[in-house]
């Protein structure tokens, strides 16, 4: 009997990861009675990453009350996985969904409580830490995350900054010595999907800020804020890149991360592929399943789909991308791995609606999916 292998994306704000390999699973079973059914929850590093990491590896949720985006305590949830390792999504500290509209500038925003976060890891026991920086609220270039865990950022007269986007450009010198000392026994990586610098048109500032509520004048600041930074970072730390790709990240907390945590930049979707052990569940496989909530020219590109795509064609199994729509650009999967693409709305309709028929849709293509399975296998 044949092997399927479930992994896809979640659709956004109707289907989790999970439910989506349930479904194709149950579809699976249906048409092929026996079979053996693999259902894998995955993400590329953006929401839902740590949920899907945990329900595949037998990880566990870890809760630590941190310092939101402007200080305020909340709670925010960390993956402890076996051997030792950590995944925080820093959106859970300082996540721009986590204030109203009217309360975000990235000017008093801090990441101050991913920085806790990843302390509240280091005292579980964790020595390989990933951050998937996604969603933040932030752009302190990673000040204030980098004071959780010990480091000082002073003015000229040698006062210690709060490290918010307001600060910038009043640091004068880098204090690291304090740094917690299990910083230099641990692992990190940063999953990046951007390839942002830190400055100039595309660096953090004039492309994320205006999203984080920033005005074309607070954009204006914040660019001069981290430039200033910028060189005060590279002067203290050798090596230092600020115009590296991805350095943008986070409002500038993968800049840090790289500086002073020597952490690594990585897709996000390679490593959480990595992380759940998707290699070894595809090895014995006979087709794979994918997919998302729409598929368009950048699903191509870092994507849920691509990544398991490429990861299928260099095995020789055969994947198939089961999505919520498509446009025409979303041909472009066939060229990266995707074998066949399946959307799940078949009928004109608006988003409201599909999104309210989203299970019923995803279930009838899945329906589909293993049909057209089981006649290419009479076939053959």
């Amino acid at each position: 009997m044949p092997r399927f292998l479930m992994a896809s994306d979640s659709l956004k704000g109707s289907i989790s990861s999970a439910r989506a390999a349930e479904l194709l699973g149950e579809a699976a079973l249906a048409r092929f009675p026996g079979c053996e059914v693999c259902e894998l929850a995955v993400a590329d590093g953006g929401e839902g990453t740590v949920e899907a990491v945990v329900a595949a590896t037998g990880g566990e949720l870890r809760h630590a009350v941190v310092r939101g985006p402007l200080g305020d305590a909340t709670d925010a949830a960390f993956a402890l996985l076996p051997g030792g390792r950590a995944l925080i999504e820093m959106a859970a500290a300082s996540g721009l969904p986590l204030l109203p509209v009217g309360e975000r500038d990235p000017r008093r925003t801090s990441t101050y409580g991913t920085g806790e976060l990843i302390r509240a890891a280091l005292d579980a026991g964790a020595r390989d830490v990933t951050l998937a920086v996604g969603g933040s609220a932030t752009n302190d270039g990673g000040m204030g995350c980098m004071r959780a865990l010990g480091v000082r950022f002073l003015d000229e007269g040698g006062c210690e900054l709060a490290g918010t986007g307001a600060d910038l450009g009043r640091v004068a010198a880098i204090d690291a010595a304090a740094l917690d000392a299990r910083v230099g026994e641990t692992s990190f990586s940063v999953m990046c999907d951007v390839d942002n610098p830190l400055l100039g048109e595309r660096g953090c500032a004039r492309v994320f800020a205006p999203q984080k509520g920033a005005s074309p004048a607070v954009v204006e600041e914040l660019e001069r804020g981290m430039t200033s930074f910028a060189a005060v970072l590279a002067a203290a730390v050798r090596g230092f890149e600020p115009q590296r790709e991805g350095m943008g990240a986070a409002g500038g907390l993968a800049a840090a991360a790289c500086a002073l945590l020597s952490a690594e930049m990585v897709s996000g979707v390679e490593r959480v592929l990595d992380l759940v052990g998707f290699d070894e569940l595809l090895a014995d496989c006979d087709v794979c399943v994918t997919g998302e909530g729409h598929a368009d020219a950048q699903s191509a590109h870092g994507k849920v789909v691509s990544g398991v795509a490429a990861r299928c064609r260099r095995a020789g199994v055969p994947c198939v991308a089961v999505v919520g729509g498509m446009d025409a650009d979303a041909t472009e999967l066939l060229d990266v791995g995707v074998d066949a693409i399946v959307p799940s709305v078949i009928d004109a309709c608006d988003v409201a609606e599909a999104m309210e028929r989203a299970e019923a849709n995803y279930r009838l293509a899945a329906e589909r999916t293993f049909a057209l399975l089981a006649l290419g296998r009479g076939l053959s």
